[in-house]
């Protein structure tokens, strides 16, 4: 063997592997960018939904008629029963009157998954994103956000009701618990979140106490929350991609569509079932991609190429 030959030859190494190293589940913190274009385009699209749903005559003439689709109340919806405004009936956190205990839960949830697994910065981002979705959502609605009155509507329909403050919880809670929970859960906590704001966001919308508008708007206020939070936590703290079956956001979005239709489905009208439905439909696939497409994007863009 020449000299020439034996420098051409690897080097053996104590410990190598003779098969390629595997990528790294999560991207490296030194090639991770801070996704700050998720905040920004969440927050547009709740400027945008403000806007023209509420800003606009043709906006408010699209959503009044709404409440006349059918009996006035919810007695006609098929999850009135759980809603707890039937007498004597206990509701599906967080509707009517549980919407502050489950916040106060959730909140104690988080804290509780923080000091387990001490993970304190995706802690305080957590509480972050719930503190200032459900503060934002009520400071918003009280005195920033006006409804103006540009197509003489009844007075019962100028009440300021944008973001829908029932809509906002569990989608601040499934999007802060996806922050601090084990990595190998995560796929299936967001699954979980999203189910239950299917069902929260389209009964809001078919049992009368909020427009479309307003669960839709909710949502991106958490979103945006929470695309905040992400972008100001160090690169390595952010959530990275998790190993989860291929077939999980489909079925996860399938079940999400079924809840939805299920939860805005009323006896008297089908279209406001049907409308009722895809915004209950929307929200989750929205809080699912901020859950988890985004970091399975980033890690795609950010993995190092292999030699």
């Amino acid at each position: 063997m020449t000299q020439h030959d034996s420098q051409s030859l690897p080097a053996h190494r104590p410990g190598a592997s003779s098969q390629a190293p595997e990528a790294p589940d999560d991207p490296s913190p030194s090639r991770t960018t801070r996704p700050w274009m998720p905040a920004l385009l969440y927050t547009l699209g709740f400027l945008a939904v403000y806007l023209l749903a509420i800003c606009t005559p043709w906006g408010q003439r699209a959503e009044n008629p709404w409440f006349y689709l059918g009996k006035q109340g919810g007695e006609e919806a098929w999850i009135y029963p759980l809603s707890g405004a039937a007498y004597g009936s206990t509701p599906l956190p967080p509707m009517e009157l549980s919407a502050k205990p489950t916040l106060m839960v959730g909140l104690a949830v988080i804290v509780v998954l923080t000091l387990v697994r001490r993970c304190w910065r995706q802690g305080c981002a957590a509480l972050g994103v719930v503190i200032l979705t459900a503060g934002g959502n009520d400071v918003l609605k009280s005195t920033i956000l006006p409804r103006p009155d540009l197509v003489g509507a009844p007075e019962n329909l100028l009440d300021q009701g944008f973001p829908s403050g029932h809509s906002a919880i569990p989608a601040a809670l499934t999007l802060a618990a996806v922050l601090v929970v084990s990595p190998r859960i995560r796929p299936y906590v967001a699954m979980a979140g999203v189910l239950w704001l299917a069902c929260i966001a389209a009964a809001s919308a078919t049992m009368g106490g909020h427009r479309p508008s307003e669960v839709l708007g909710a949502t991106l206020l958490a979103c945006a929350c929470y695309g905040l939070a992400t972008w100001l936590l160090p690169p390595a703290a952010v959530p990275g991609a998790t190993r989860s079956p291929r077939a999980l956001p489909v079925i996860t979005l399938t079940l999400a569509l079924a809840v939805a239709l299920v939860s805005g489905a009323r006896d008297d009208t089908l279209t406001r079932s049907l409308v009722s439905a895809a915004t209950g439909f929307i929200c989750a696939a929205l809080v699912w991609y901020a859950a988890v497409g985004w970091p399975a994007h980033t890690a795609r863009r950010t993995r190092p190429a292999l030699d």
